[in-house]
């Protein structure tokens, strides 16, 4: 398998990149557009200094997302971006808390799916070393 994987790993970890990096940046994106509404949606939830919060959102998630897509400082990014999404979970999808005209299911999807992002940026910001600690790795030394 580490043979057929070998030549197209660059491409793979490229894309795994500029994939995380568009679902950063098109969301902030989005905030500009759609900002009176997602300023409501934060009130809703009721995240503090909304007006000041909400553009320091847009800025961070379309700088580094651009970032990302580009692949400068991508450990850094990552790891800001981790910690960043830990935060938006805890405040926006909160889904021990009921709020009108939003349901549980849907921010307990948003929830999780964020944990996988973040997951994945976790895993970018590991770089390389996330192999040493890995049954491959165990593996590997063992045939050498």
């Amino acid at each position: 398998m580490e043979r057929m994987i070998q030549p197209v790993q660059p491409l793979i970890g490229i894309t795994g990149r500029v994939l995380l990096g568009l679902y950063i940046l098109i969301p902030g994106i989005s905030k500009i557009t759609g900002f009176d509404d997602t300023a409501a949606y934060m009130l809703t939830h009721g995240v503090p200094l909304v007006s000041l919060l909400l553009p320091i959102t847009i800025v961070l998630q379309i700088g580094s997302g651009v970032a990302l897509v580009a692949g400068w400082q991508t450990r850094a990014i990552a790891l800001m971006l981790a910690g960043m999404i830990l935060v938006i979970n805890v405040f926006m999808h909160d889904f021990w808390n009921v709020y009108e005209g939003l349901t549980q299911q849907h921010e307990t999807q948003n929830f999780i799916k964020n944990l996988a992002i973040m997951a994945g940026l976790l895993t970018l910001a590991a770089g390389p070393g996330i192999q040493s600690l890995s049954l491959d790795a165990r593996a590997n030394a063992s045939n050498d």
